[in-house]
Protein backbone atom coordinates (compact mmCIF):
# COMPACT_ATOMS: atom_id res chain seq x y z
CA UNK A 1 0.00 0.00 0.00
CA UNK A 2 1.54 3.23 -1.02
CA UNK A 3 1.31 5.91 1.72
CA UNK A 4 1.15 10.04 0.60
CA UNK A 5 0.21 12.12 3.29
CA UNK A 6 -1.35 14.64 1.14
CA UNK A 7 -4.10 12.45 -0.45
CA UNK A 8 -4.43 9.08 2.43
CA UNK A 9 -7.71 8.95 3.61
CA UNK A 10 -7.93 8.29 7.08
CA UNK A 11 -10.89 6.94 9.18
CA UNK A 12 -11.27 9.91 11.38
CA UNK A 13 -14.66 10.72 14.01
CA UNK A 14 -15.10 14.24 14.75
CA UNK A 15 -16.71 15.21 11.10
CA UNK A 16 -19.23 11.96 11.49
CA UNK A 17 -20.60 13.44 15.04
CA UNK A 18 -22.80 16.42 12.94
CA UNK A 19 -23.96 13.29 10.79
CA UNK A 20 -25.08 11.90 13.97
CA UNK A 21 -27.00 14.68 15.34
CA UNK A 22 -28.59 14.73 12.07
CA UNK A 23 -29.89 11.41 11.87
CA UNK A 24 -27.41 10.94 8.28
CA UNK A 25 -25.74 8.42 10.07
CA UNK A 26 -25.06 6.38 13.59
CA UNK A 27 -22.65 5.30 16.16
CA UNK A 28 -24.16 1.75 15.49
CA UNK A 29 -23.42 1.99 11.88
CA UNK A 30 -19.76 3.69 11.90
CA UNK A 31 -18.98 0.41 14.40
CA UNK A 32 -19.88 -1.74 12.15
CA UNK A 33 -17.84 0.25 9.22
CA UNK A 34 -14.79 -0.49 11.65
CA UNK A 35 -15.75 -4.10 12.07
CA UNK A 36 -15.74 -4.65 8.65
CA UNK A 37 -12.19 -3.07 8.03
CA UNK A 38 -10.79 -5.19 11.23
CA UNK A 39 -12.95 -8.42 9.23
CA UNK A 40 -10.59 -7.34 6.09
CA UNK A 41 -7.28 -7.03 7.67
CA UNK A 42 -6.84 -8.50 10.95
CA UNK A 43 -5.82 -11.85 9.63
CA UNK A 44 -2.63 -9.99 8.04
CA UNK A 45 -2.28 -7.11 10.48
CA UNK A 46 -2.50 -9.18 14.20
CA UNK A 47 -3.26 -6.00 15.91
CA UNK A 48 -6.02 -7.23 18.65
CA UNK A 49 -5.08 -9.60 21.48
CA UNK A 50 -8.91 -9.72 22.29
CA UNK A 51 -12.26 -7.89 21.08
CA UNK A 52 -15.62 -7.22 22.88
CA UNK A 53 -17.20 -7.28 19.68
CA UNK A 54 -20.99 -7.91 21.60
CA UNK A 55 -20.25 -5.40 24.55
CA UNK A 56 -19.19 -2.58 22.01
CA UNK A 57 -22.43 -3.12 19.56
CA UNK A 58 -24.77 -2.59 23.06
CA UNK A 59 -22.55 0.64 23.96
CA UNK A 60 -22.83 1.88 20.46
CA UNK A 61 -26.35 1.22 20.29
CA UNK A 62 -26.72 3.26 23.68
CA UNK A 63 -24.97 6.53 22.04
CA UNK A 64 -27.40 6.25 19.01
CA UNK A 65 -30.16 6.74 21.33
CA UNK A 66 -28.38 9.90 22.94
CA UNK A 67 -27.61 11.22 19.69
CA UNK A 68 -31.30 10.81 18.48
CA UNK A 69 -32.34 12.24 21.72
CA UNK A 70 -30.31 15.08 21.38
CA UNK A 71 -28.20 14.05 24.24
CA UNK A 72 -24.57 13.19 24.18
CA UNK A 73 -22.29 12.82 26.30
CA UNK A 74 -19.31 14.53 24.91
CA UNK A 75 -18.29 15.20 21.56
CA UNK A 76 -16.34 11.90 21.43
CA UNK A 77 -19.81 10.12 22.32
CA UNK A 78 -19.54 6.54 19.81
CA UNK A 79 -16.42 6.92 19.19
CA UNK A 80 -14.85 3.38 18.77
CA UNK A 81 -11.24 3.11 20.84
CA UNK A 82 -8.85 0.39 21.05
CA UNK A 83 -6.83 0.23 24.51
CA UNK A 84 -3.03 -0.58 24.46
CA UNK A 85 -3.19 -4.23 26.38
CA UNK A 86 -1.17 -3.13 29.41
CA UNK A 87 -3.96 -0.74 30.22
CA UNK A 88 -6.52 -2.32 32.32
CA UNK A 89 -10.37 -2.65 31.17
CA UNK A 90 -13.26 -4.11 33.48
CA UNK A 91 -14.45 -6.38 30.59
CA UNK A 92 -11.43 -7.86 28.98
CA UNK A 93 -8.40 -9.54 30.39
CA UNK A 94 -4.92 -7.33 30.70
CA UNK A 95 -1.84 -9.64 30.05
CA UNK A 96 0.97 -7.33 28.78
CA UNK A 97 2.29 -9.70 26.03
CA UNK A 98 3.57 -11.40 28.65
CA UNK A 99 3.74 -15.05 29.02
CA UNK A 100 3.76 -14.41 33.25
CA UNK A 101 0.66 -13.12 32.90
CA UNK A 102 -1.83 -14.99 30.14
CA UNK A 103 -5.70 -15.10 31.30
CA UNK A 104 -4.81 -11.85 34.06
CA UNK A 105 -8.16 -10.13 34.58
CA UNK A 106 -8.24 -7.70 37.21
CA UNK A 107 -11.80 -6.59 36.02
CA UNK A 108 -11.46 -2.99 36.88
CA UNK A 109 -10.88 0.52 34.18
CA UNK A 110 -7.88 2.10 34.32
CA UNK A 111 -8.10 5.87 35.10
CA UNK A 112 -7.93 6.99 31.58
CA UNK A 113 -10.53 4.37 30.33
CA UNK A 114 -13.21 5.00 32.89
CA UNK A 115 -13.05 8.34 31.66
CA UNK A 116 -13.61 7.50 27.93
CA UNK A 117 -16.41 5.23 28.95
CA UNK A 118 -18.02 7.98 31.28
CA UNK A 119 -17.60 10.45 27.66
CA UNK A 120 -20.04 7.57 25.63
CA UNK A 121 -16.84 5.96 24.17
CA UNK A 122 -16.84 3.05 22.68
CA UNK A 123 -14.21 0.85 24.26
CA UNK A 124 -13.62 -2.19 21.67
CA UNK A 125 -10.70 -4.29 22.20
CA UNK A 126 -7.58 -4.72 23.61
CA UNK A 127 -4.42 -3.93 21.05
CA UNK A 128 -0.98 -6.04 21.20
CA UNK A 129 2.27 -4.54 22.96
CA UNK A 130 5.58 -5.88 23.07
CA UNK A 131 6.05 -8.12 26.21
CA UNK A 132 5.44 -5.50 29.19
CA UNK A 133 5.72 -2.44 27.18
CA UNK A 134 9.48 -3.22 26.02
CA UNK A 135 11.45 -4.28 23.21
CA UNK A 136 10.39 -7.77 22.69
CA UNK A 137 7.56 -7.81 19.77
CA UNK A 138 4.35 -9.27 19.34
CA UNK A 139 2.94 -10.65 16.06
CA UNK A 140 1.18 -7.27 14.84
CA UNK A 141 2.46 -6.30 11.23
CA UNK A 142 2.60 -2.28 10.02
CA UNK A 143 -0.55 -0.78 8.78
CA UNK A 144 1.38 -0.10 5.39
CA UNK A 145 3.74 -2.92 4.61
CA UNK A 146 3.03 -6.31 6.10
CA UNK A 147 6.78 -7.16 6.44
CA UNK A 148 7.56 -4.23 7.97
CA UNK A 149 7.51 -4.11 11.71
CA UNK A 150 4.90 -1.85 13.45
CA UNK A 151 7.13 -0.17 16.12
CA UNK A 152 6.28 -0.70 20.01
CA UNK A 153 5.82 -1.14 22.32
CA UNK A 154 2.05 0.48 21.28
CA UNK A 155 2.19 -1.69 18.20
CA UNK A 156 -1.11 -2.71 17.90
CA UNK A 157 -2.44 0.56 18.99
CA UNK A 158 -0.41 2.62 16.16
CA UNK A 159 -1.47 -0.38 13.46
CA UNK A 160 -4.88 -0.36 14.14
CA UNK A 161 -4.99 3.06 14.13
CA UNK A 162 -3.14 3.43 10.68
CA UNK A 163 -5.23 0.57 9.13
CA UNK A 164 -8.45 2.47 9.76
CA UNK A 165 -9.97 -0.54 11.61
CA UNK A 166 -10.78 2.56 14.89
CA UNK A 167 -10.17 6.32 14.57
CA UNK A 168 -8.35 6.39 17.94
CA UNK A 169 -6.31 3.99 20.03
CA UNK A 170 -4.65 4.40 23.44
CA UNK A 171 -0.40 3.86 24.00
CA UNK A 172 1.77 4.37 25.96
CA UNK A 173 5.41 5.77 26.26
CA UNK A 174 8.01 4.79 28.45
CA UNK A 175 11.09 5.74 25.41
CA UNK A 176 9.67 6.13 22.25
CA UNK A 177 7.00 3.81 22.34
CA UNK A 178 3.97 6.28 20.98
CA UNK A 179 5.46 8.66 18.92
CA UNK A 180 7.80 5.48 17.08
CA UNK A 181 4.59 3.37 16.10
CA UNK A 182 2.96 6.81 15.20
CA UNK A 183 5.57 7.57 12.95
CA UNK A 184 5.65 4.13 11.19
CA UNK A 185 2.10 3.57 11.17
CA UNK A 186 0.57 7.22 9.82
CA UNK A 187 -1.00 8.66 12.99
CA UNK A 188 -1.00 11.70 14.70
CA UNK A 189 -0.39 11.33 18.28
CA UNK A 190 0.47 12.96 21.55
CA UNK A 191 3.05 11.68 23.91
CA UNK A 192 2.25 14.52 26.63
CA UNK A 193 3.75 16.38 29.28
CA UNK A 194 5.00 14.08 31.63
CA UNK A 195 1.51 13.12 34.28
CA UNK A 196 -1.09 15.47 32.30
CA UNK A 197 -3.29 12.39 31.13
CA UNK A 198 -3.89 9.81 34.27
CA UNK A 199 -1.84 6.29 33.95
CA UNK A 200 -4.27 4.93 36.24
CA UNK A 201 -2.64 1.91 37.56
CA UNK A 202 0.52 2.20 35.10
CA UNK A 203 2.27 4.62 37.50
CA UNK A 204 5.69 2.37 38.24
CA UNK A 205 8.09 4.30 36.17
CA UNK A 206 9.45 7.81 36.17
CA UNK A 207 9.38 8.45 32.31
CA UNK A 208 6.09 6.36 31.68
CA UNK A 209 3.38 8.47 29.75
CA UNK A 210 -0.50 7.23 28.29
CA UNK A 211 -0.32 8.80 25.00
CA UNK A 212 -2.86 8.82 22.37
CA UNK A 213 -2.98 7.46 18.60
CA UNK A 214 -5.56 9.03 16.27
CA UNK A 215 -5.65 9.92 12.66
CA UNK A 216 -6.48 13.29 12.78
CA UNK A 217 -5.53 16.03 15.40
CA UNK A 218 -8.84 16.97 16.37
CA UNK A 219 -9.89 13.12 18.01
CA UNK A 220 -6.40 13.13 19.54
CA UNK A 221 -6.94 16.26 20.85
CA UNK A 222 -10.66 16.08 22.17
CA UNK A 223 -10.24 12.54 23.38
CA UNK A 224 -7.36 14.00 25.51
CA UNK A 225 -9.49 16.47 26.69
CA UNK A 226 -12.42 14.46 27.54
CA UNK A 227 -10.03 12.04 28.98
CA UNK A 228 -8.45 14.64 31.61
CA UNK A 229 -11.41 16.45 32.29
CA UNK A 230 -12.79 13.30 34.26
CA UNK A 231 -10.04 11.88 35.84
CA UNK A 232 -7.18 14.67 35.89
CA UNK A 233 -3.58 13.78 35.51
CA UNK A 234 -1.34 11.61 37.43
CA UNK A 235 -1.54 12.27 41.23
CA UNK A 236 0.56 15.36 41.86
CA UNK A 237 0.10 16.49 38.67
CA UNK A 238 -2.21 19.27 37.45
CA UNK A 239 -3.13 17.85 34.70
CA UNK A 240 -3.36 18.84 30.46
CA UNK A 241 -3.80 22.19 30.20
CA UNK A 242 -5.78 23.84 26.88
CA UNK A 243 -8.58 24.26 25.43
CA UNK A 244 -11.99 21.95 25.39
CA UNK A 245 -12.14 21.85 21.54
CA UNK A 246 -9.07 21.44 19.54
CA UNK A 247 -6.32 24.11 19.31
CA UNK A 248 -6.40 26.03 16.11
CA UNK A 249 -3.62 25.82 13.61
CA UNK A 250 -0.96 28.33 14.50
CA UNK A 251 2.05 29.40 12.58
CA UNK A 252 5.55 29.61 14.70
CA UNK A 253 7.73 32.66 14.29
CA UNK A 254 10.83 30.16 15.20
CA UNK A 255 11.39 26.74 15.55
CA UNK A 256 14.44 24.88 17.13
CA UNK A 257 15.89 22.07 15.08
CA UNK A 258 16.74 19.10 17.12
CA UNK A 259 19.01 16.36 15.85
CA UNK A 260 19.82 14.15 19.22
CA UNK A 261 21.99 11.07 18.42
CA UNK A 262 19.34 9.79 15.81
CA UNK A 263 20.32 12.46 12.90
CA UNK A 264 23.58 10.21 12.81
CA UNK A 265 22.00 7.08 11.91
CA UNK A 266 18.80 8.52 10.39
CA UNK A 267 18.61 6.98 6.46
CA UNK A 268 19.45 9.44 3.83
CA UNK A 269 16.55 9.74 2.38
CA UNK A 270 14.78 10.45 5.98
CA UNK A 271 17.21 13.32 6.37
CA UNK A 272 16.65 14.97 2.93
CA UNK A 273 13.02 14.94 3.46
CA UNK A 274 13.67 16.59 6.55
CA UNK A 275 15.65 19.05 5.24
CA UNK A 276 13.32 19.58 2.07
CA UNK A 277 10.59 20.44 5.05
CA UNK A 278 12.90 22.62 6.86
CA UNK A 279 13.46 25.08 3.72
CA UNK A 280 9.75 24.69 2.78
CA UNK A 281 8.91 26.23 6.56
CA UNK A 282 11.82 29.16 6.06
CA UNK A 283 10.71 30.08 2.23
CA UNK A 284 7.58 30.45 4.43
CA UNK A 285 9.16 32.81 7.28
CA UNK A 286 9.76 30.74 9.84
CA UNK A 287 13.27 31.17 11.35
CA UNK A 288 15.18 27.94 12.21
CA UNK A 289 17.33 27.90 14.71
CA UNK A 290 20.27 25.01 14.83
CA UNK A 291 22.83 23.84 17.10
CA UNK A 292 25.43 25.88 15.03
CA UNK A 293 23.48 29.09 15.25
CA UNK A 294 22.66 29.22 19.18
CA UNK A 295 24.75 27.81 21.80
CA UNK A 296 21.52 27.39 23.49
CA UNK A 297 20.27 24.53 20.96
CA UNK A 298 23.34 23.20 20.98
CA UNK A 299 23.72 22.85 25.12
CA UNK A 300 20.31 20.93 24.74
CA UNK A 301 21.90 18.78 21.72
CA UNK A 302 25.04 17.61 24.16
CA UNK A 303 22.24 17.15 27.02
CA UNK A 304 20.14 14.76 24.82
CA UNK A 305 22.71 13.19 23.10
CA UNK A 306 22.59 10.15 24.99
CA UNK A 307 19.35 9.79 26.29
CA UNK A 308 18.66 6.58 25.15
CA UNK A 309 21.21 5.23 26.87
CA UNK A 310 20.68 6.88 30.13
CA UNK A 311 16.89 6.33 29.66
CA UNK A 312 17.49 2.69 29.72
CA UNK A 313 19.97 2.33 32.50
CA UNK A 314 17.48 4.73 34.44
CA UNK A 315 15.07 2.40 33.96
CA UNK A 316 16.66 -0.84 34.60
CA UNK A 317 17.18 0.44 38.30
CA UNK A 318 13.23 1.42 38.78
CA UNK A 319 12.03 -1.92 36.63
CA UNK A 320 14.38 -4.02 38.57
CA UNK A 321 12.09 -5.10 41.37
CA UNK A 322 8.88 -6.47 39.39
CA UNK A 323 11.18 -7.96 36.75
CA UNK A 324 13.31 -9.90 39.69
CA UNK A 325 9.63 -10.78 41.01
CA UNK A 326 8.59 -12.25 37.19
CA UNK A 327 11.86 -14.03 36.63
CA UNK A 328 11.53 -15.75 40.45
CA UNK A 329 8.06 -16.51 40.04
CA UNK A 330 7.80 -17.34 36.20
CA UNK A 331 11.01 -18.68 34.92
CA UNK A 332 11.52 -18.21 31.20
CA UNK A 333 8.63 -15.54 30.61
CA UNK A 334 11.30 -13.06 29.90
CA UNK A 335 12.17 -11.95 26.69
CA UNK A 336 15.65 -11.11 25.44
CA UNK A 337 15.85 -7.17 26.10
CA UNK A 338 14.00 -7.85 29.69
CA UNK A 339 16.80 -10.09 30.55
CA UNK A 340 19.77 -7.26 29.75
CA UNK A 341 17.32 -5.03 31.49
CA UNK A 342 17.02 -6.95 34.33
CA UNK A 343 20.80 -8.15 34.55
CA UNK A 344 21.70 -3.81 34.03
CA UNK A 345 19.32 -3.01 37.29
CA UNK A 346 21.51 -5.47 39.22
CA UNK A 347 25.00 -3.91 38.04
CA UNK A 348 23.52 -0.16 39.10
CA UNK A 349 23.64 1.21 42.57
CA UNK A 350 21.58 3.73 44.37
CA UNK A 351 24.38 6.43 43.65
CA UNK A 352 23.92 5.44 39.57
CA UNK A 353 20.30 6.41 39.63
CA UNK A 354 20.74 9.65 41.33
CA UNK A 355 23.18 10.15 38.61
CA UNK A 356 20.71 9.53 35.80
CA UNK A 357 18.29 11.87 37.44
CA UNK A 358 20.85 14.44 37.79
CA UNK A 359 21.60 14.00 34.36
CA UNK A 360 18.00 13.84 33.30
CA UNK A 361 17.16 17.12 35.60
CA UNK A 362 20.12 19.12 33.54
CA UNK A 363 18.37 18.36 30.27
CA UNK A 364 14.74 19.82 31.45
CA UNK A 365 16.38 22.65 32.22
CA UNK A 366 18.28 23.08 28.95
CA UNK A 367 14.85 22.72 27.26
CA UNK A 368 13.47 25.00 29.79
CA UNK A 369 16.43 27.72 28.37
CA UNK A 370 14.76 27.79 24.92
CA UNK A 371 11.09 29.28 25.74
CA UNK A 372 12.27 32.33 24.67
CA UNK A 373 13.93 31.59 21.68
CA UNK A 374 11.27 29.62 19.75
CA UNK A 375 7.89 28.44 19.70
CA UNK A 376 8.91 25.32 19.55
CA UNK A 377 10.93 22.51 18.66
CA UNK A 378 11.15 20.17 15.55
CA UNK A 379 12.80 17.12 14.85
CA UNK A 380 12.04 13.75 13.23
CA UNK A 381 9.45 11.12 15.01
CA UNK A 382 12.18 7.96 13.70
CA UNK A 383 15.42 7.26 11.60
CA UNK A 384 13.16 6.58 9.09
CA UNK A 385 10.51 4.61 7.63
CA UNK A 386 9.58 1.60 9.19
CA UNK A 387 12.13 -1.37 9.20
CA UNK A 388 11.03 -5.21 7.75
CA UNK A 389 10.69 -6.88 10.67
CA UNK A 390 13.70 -9.74 9.34
CA UNK A 391 16.02 -6.83 9.83
CA UNK A 392 15.14 -5.11 13.21
CA UNK A 393 14.60 -8.84 14.81
CA UNK A 394 17.90 -8.82 14.31
CA UNK A 395 19.03 -5.46 15.70
CA UNK A 396 19.30 -3.85 19.45
CA UNK A 397 15.73 -2.63 18.84
CA UNK A 398 13.60 -5.48 17.76
CA UNK A 399 10.99 -2.72 16.91
CA UNK A 400 12.77 -0.10 15.18
CA UNK A 401 15.55 2.85 16.69
CA UNK A 402 14.44 5.22 19.69
CA UNK A 403 16.87 7.66 19.59
CA UNK A 404 14.51 10.47 17.98
CA UNK A 405 11.26 9.52 19.83
CA UNK A 406 13.02 8.94 23.12
CA UNK A 407 14.20 12.60 23.50
CA UNK A 408 10.96 14.00 24.89
CA UNK A 409 10.53 10.97 27.41
CA UNK A 410 13.23 12.22 28.39
CA UNK A 411 12.83 15.58 28.82
CA UNK A 412 9.26 14.87 29.78
CA UNK A 413 7.87 17.15 26.93
CA UNK A 414 5.11 17.29 24.75
CA UNK A 415 5.75 15.96 21.96
CA UNK A 416 3.04 15.46 18.55
CA UNK A 417 3.89 13.31 15.97
CA UNK A 418 2.66 14.94 12.46
CA UNK A 419 2.20 12.80 9.62
CA UNK A 420 3.65 15.18 7.31
CA UNK A 421 5.80 13.16 5.42
CA UNK A 422 6.70 9.92 3.38
CA UNK A 423 9.68 8.00 2.26
CA UNK A 424 9.34 4.72 -0.32
CA UNK A 425 5.43 5.39 -0.15
CA UNK A 426 5.83 4.55 3.33
CA UNK A 427 4.91 7.14 6.57
CA UNK A 428 7.25 9.02 8.31
CA UNK A 429 6.31 11.47 11.27
CA UNK A 430 7.95 15.15 12.58
CA UNK A 431 7.94 16.14 16.05
CA UNK A 432 6.75 19.12 17.23
CA UNK A 433 7.98 19.17 20.76
CA UNK A 434 6.84 21.71 23.41
CA UNK A 435 7.80 23.35 27.12
CA UNK A 436 6.07 21.40 29.56
CA UNK A 437 2.64 22.10 29.40
CA UNK A 438 2.59 23.59 26.18
CA UNK A 439 0.54 20.10 24.92
CA UNK A 440 -1.88 22.58 23.16
CA UNK A 441 0.44 24.50 21.41
CA UNK A 442 2.46 21.61 19.85
CA UNK A 443 -0.86 20.20 18.40
CA UNK A 444 -1.83 23.85 17.01
CA UNK A 445 1.87 24.13 15.51
CA UNK A 446 1.49 20.54 14.15
CA UNK A 447 -1.87 21.69 12.65
CA UNK A 448 -0.05 24.22 11.18
CA UNK A 449 2.89 21.73 10.11
CA UNK A 450 0.51 19.15 8.65
CA UNK A 451 -1.12 22.14 6.08
CA UNK A 452 2.60 23.63 5.52
CA UNK A 453 3.74 20.53 4.22
CA UNK A 454 1.54 19.91 1.69
CA UNK A 455 1.97 23.22 0.16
Amino acid sequence: MNYDPSTHQALTFHDAVPRFAEGQDTPRDYLERCLAVIAERESVLQGWVVRNDEGARQAADASTQRYRAGRPLSPIDGMPVGVKDLIETKDMPTQMGCAAFAGHFPRNDSAAVRALRDAGAIILGKTVTTALGFLDPGPTTNAFDPARTPGGSSSGSGAVVGANMVPLALGSQLVGSVLRPASYNGNWALKPTYGAINRGERLGYSQSHVGIHANAMQDMWQAAYEIVKRVGGDPGHPGLYGPGTPPQARKPAALAVFESEGWERAEPAARQAFESLLERLAAQGVRLLRRADSPLVQALEAAIADATALSLRLIAWEQRWSLENLAEQHPGTLGPSLVRQLEMGRSLTLEDFRVCLLQREHARQRLAALATQCDALIGLSACGPAPLKDAAAKSRFPTGDVSFACVSSWLGAPSVNVPALAVDGLPLGVQVMGQAHDDAKAAAIGSWLAQAARS
